[in-house]
């Protein structure tokens, strides 16, 4: 009898009733994928299933292993396990991979992974990813263009910790690797079927076969939809909905054995309301916002209900072909991937989240193009000395970016609320015709605002090789290095019409002090010849009266100090300029070197270090601001009566190619390079019943990348080093037949080690960076059994993820933290089904099955200052899905 263990067919399993109770006492990773059967001789000859835990293949380091023998800290869920848990896209990922979270932000499109608590590019556009997403082994540039419903799977894998080495830039935190099924030369698809509840309706269809002996096709389509969770009490719509459609066709040629190319090309769509931001903290603007007949939900987020005046829209479109050609020489194996990939992206959002209309629009716009290619030779056969890859890669994206923001029509009302009076502004309008002899202008107005447009052309290019030398049967040591150069041009302009963002309060604070010293002197300030003949018989009188109106003006007793925080949207220095070239070249030499140990058949265990790299990233928006080094800022003040200067702007680089501009301050323009380095130590243990993986890492970035918010808007930003020490552990456990249990844990210490210059003058050095919990843990059980003919399985999951800070600033999470708001998650996830030997099935599930309330993000609300906006996490979703496979 030969014996089999590996993944069971749910034929062979007994019946067991599994509680209620299962998922708060089980936590889950991935249950098996890419299983390979193990075969042991036996007299009979026959071929019997027997409990076990089943091989898993992986292409982690870009060569076929077991996931056991893969020395490397990789976590792997399959198409069948997608399927049950009814994971829908990336964002559900995370309940199935410890050390994995995904955030969604404002808009769909604003969504980011973090692995192991590093991650970034949610709010800006230009700061790229440190988690690198691959579909097929096509880098995905973009979040919005890797959030699509997941395609014909065969196996997602999830690699932590710096893999630049051999995935090229923007890896510094780890990959994200899905890999689709080949077309099949047999006939066979499926079609799906689900509904749930918020009115869910989901389909999916995949048909593959044969079109010549050596030509396989296979063609899918999907298609989510659903109404959203969040009512709108304002516009009368929902919000958070699902809106998504997308096509797929897939082309395998093998006119050999020895060659074969891939051909896929894809169209997905995305046009749906989302994503719903409500207050949590109401600061003293609320009853500002009040005063004017203004409403929104207070610090209740988990009521699911808002106010807005805006609908928040998204429309994402994303398209891609990809060839891939594999040769088999013998002694090496060739590898090219060709790909081109088109993103656009639109979306507009209520910013004040209240159904007052303070802002008319909130939106942005971006397309991008992307060509990839990457090539690679590796060594091929088993038994030799050193198993060797090496290769290269191209990367060529042009992003056009265009935002807009403009004031509404209860921005005027609102901010004279803000003020305390209607006649400040009344009386800053006077004084602007006044010392200008112009019409009063008109501050505040509806429509006016600032629109801003950018580009961006990326260049980078890679090469690499790695060695496998095999020292012994058991002992292999690997030796990688790449190089890698990353070019960017930038360009980047803004035009301003928000008239009192425009405003010079210094020289307006100069005119209306200086008219109250002279009228104190017995001068009419508004007789210009009464003044001069004051200037002519006084001069050094009227010099320190210039001195103490100039000291007013730029200092606290300024009477239009309180209208400073109103002008956020001030004359922008766009560049390329005579200071500034807007270009970026940036290298970087990444190694891998590792040793693993076979101590036993079962038993690996290897140590490891690797480096990362991320280049550049470009602040593409309106908050883009000079360095210091290269403006020092300082609005001018003139004297209408000499006509002379009291105070000019500092000499800076900016200043003396005159290009300085009322109001114009200093920040980023970009954002350094990051490096990443990471020390590993790994165990792999894997037996009949139960393989368990243990992972202890000492990970640091230098130079880390990461999002600010000031004032206004984001800013970006280089914290000097942020590490984390981490350990990791999964099992996977097969007690008995029929049952699979698997769970997984992650314990983290993360900190700011140096962030002095954070903004505003704090120091965060010391803190817990914002976002990344201690703790995670995740468990399942997934028990198959039979009923009669019929093939059934219950399931059941729980993630846990620990409680994070929600800001940098210490003084923002104090406030937040007070309110007993968390971002604390244990979500239970349960399914059930049936499957016939006709190949139909049906099954029902939940997801978030006891309702946790946590919340996902928090930011200060746009000019409310002490207010805070966030957005809740899913609440639960249920439905039944049917399925029938040919």
């Amino acid at each position: 009898m030969r014996v089999h263990r590996g993944n069971l067919p749910v034929t062979h399993r007994s019946a067991l009733a599994l509680s209620a109770a299962l998922p708060a006492l089980l936590i889950g990773l991935a249950a098996p994928v890419h299983a390979q059967e193990r075969t042991d001789a036996d007299p009979d000859g026959e071929d019997v299933q027997v409990p076990g835990v089943p091989v898993i293949v992986v292409t982690a380091t870009k060569r076929e292993q077991t996931l056991q023998e893969a020395p490397v800290a990789v976590s792997v869920v399959g198409a069948e396990e997608i399927e049950r848990a009814e994971v829908q896209d990336l964002l559900d990922l995370q309940t199935l991979v410890p050390s994995l979270a995904v955030r969604q932000g404002q808009t769909s499109g604003n969504t980011t992974f973090f692995i192991r608590g590093f991650g970034n590019g949610q709010n800006a556009i230009g700061l790229e990813p440190s988690v690198g997403v691959f579909v097929d082994g096509v880098y995905r540039s973009r979040s919005a263009a890797a959030i699509s419903d997941l395609p014909n799977l065969e196996r997602v894998e999830v690699l932590r910790g710096p893999q630049s080495t051999l995935f090229g830039k923007n890896a510094s935190a780890g990959i994200i690797s899905v890999t689709t099924r080949k077309p099949q030369f047999e006939w066979a698809g499926a079609v799906e079927a689900s509904i749930g509840n918020y009115d869910l309706r989901r389909f999916d269809a995949y048909a593959t076969g044969p079109l010549t002996g050596n030509l396989a096709a296979s063609l899918s389509g999907n298609y989510n939809r659903r109404d959203g969770f969040f009512e709108d009490l304002g516009t009368g719509t929902d919000t958070n909905q699902r809106d998504r459609w997308g096509v797929r066709g897939d082309i395998l040629w093998e006119p050999s054995l020895d060659i074969s190319f891939r051909l896929i090309a894809d169209y997905d769509k995305i046009d749906e309301v989302c994503c719903g931001v409500t207050n949590v903290i109401e600061g003293p603007t609320g009853a500002n916002v009040r005063a004017i007949g203004g409403q929104f939900v207070s610090e209740n987020p988990f009521s699911y209900e808002v106010y807005y005046d805006v609908v928040p829209t998204n429309a994402i479109e994303n398209a891609g072909v990809s060839l891939q050609g594999d040769v088999d020489f013998g002694f090496a194996a060739l590898t090219s991937i060709t790909a081109y990939r088109s993103n656009s992206n639109a979306s507009d959002f209520d910013a004040d989240v209240t159904d007052l209309s303070l802002f008319s629009k909130v939106a942005q716009q971006s397309e991008i193009e992307t060509f990839t290619q990457e090539i690679r030779l590796q060594s091929v056969g088993a038994g030799k000395l050193i198993d060797w890859t090496i290769g290269g890669f191209y990367f060529d994206e042009k992003l056009e970016v265009s935002n807009q923001i403009a004031n509404g029509t209860d921005y005027r009302r609102y901010l004279d609320s803000l003020i305390g009076s209607p006649q400040v502004l009344v009386n800053l309008t006077n004084l602007i015709a006044q010392a200008t002899g112009t019409p009063p202008p008109t501050l505040g107005g509806a429509g006016q605002g600032i629109t801003d447009n950018s580009r961006q052309d990326n260049t980078a290019w890679s090469i690499f090789a790695s060695a496998d030398l095999n020292i012994t049967d058991r002992l292999t040591a690997t030796f990688g290095i790449s190089y890698t150069e990353d070019e960017k041009a930038v360009s980047l302009s803004a035009v301003s019409t928000e008239v009192l963002s425009s405003q010079n309060l210094d020289q307006l604070g100069y005119a209306a002090s200086l008219s109250q010293l002279l009228v104190a002197r017995g001068v009419n300030p508004t007789n210009p010849a009464q003044v001069g003949g004051f200037i002519q018989t006084n001069p050094q009188v009227y010099a320190q009266l210039q001195q103490q109106a100039l000291a007013v003006a730029r200092g606290p007793s300024n009477p239009f100090n309180a209208v400073r925080a109103l002008q956020p949207f001030p004359a922008f220095l766009g560049f390329p300029n005579a200071v500034e070239d807007g270009r970026s070249n940036d290298n970087s030499t990444d190694f891998t070197a590792r040793l693993a140990y076979e101590v036993t058949d079962n038993i690996n265990v290897y140590a490891s270090y690797a480096t990362g790299f991320k280049a550049t990233s470009w602040n593409l928006s309106r908050q883009s601001r000079p360095v210091s080094g290269d403006y020092t800022p300082g609005n001018p003040v003139f004297d209408r009566f000499t006509q002379r200067p009291v105070f000019v702007t500092p000499a800076s680089p900016i200043t003396n190619a005159g290009l300085s501009l009322v109001n114009l301050s200093t920040g980023t323009r970009f954002a350094g390079p990051e490096d990443a380095e990471v020390y590993e130590l790994g165990l792999k243990a894997a037996f009949d019943r139960l393989s368990f993986n243990l992972t202890v890492f000492d990970q640091t970035i230098q130079n880390f990348q990461t999002n600010v918010f000031l004032d206004n808007g984001f800013v970006l930003a280089n914290a000097a080093e942020q590490s984390t020490f981490g350990v990791e552990f999964d099992f996977t456990w097969n007690p008995y037949q029929g049952l699979i249990l698997s769970g997984g844990a992650t314990f983290l210490d993360p900190v700011y080690d140096s962030f002095p210059n954070f903004g505003n003058g704090i120091d965060v050095s010391g803190q817990q960076p914002q976002g990344i919990a201690e703790t995670q843990f995740s468990l399942a059980a997934n028990y198959g059994f039979t009923i009669g003919d019929l093939d059934a399985f219950v399931r059941a999951d729980w993630q846990h993820i620990g409680d994070a800070p929600f800001f940098d600033d210490p003084a923002q999470e104090a406030i937040i933290d007070a309110a007993g708001f968390t971002r604390e998650q244990n979500l239970i996830n349960t399914s059930l089904g049936i499957r016939t030997q006709s190949g139909f099935a049906v099954s029902l599930w939940a997801r978030n099955l006891f309702n946790d309330e946590y919340l996902v993000f928090a930011t200060p609300t746009v000019l409310q200052v002490g207010s805070f906006s966030s957005a809740p996490g899913q609440p639960r979703t249920f439905g039944v899905t049917l399925r029938k496979s040919f």
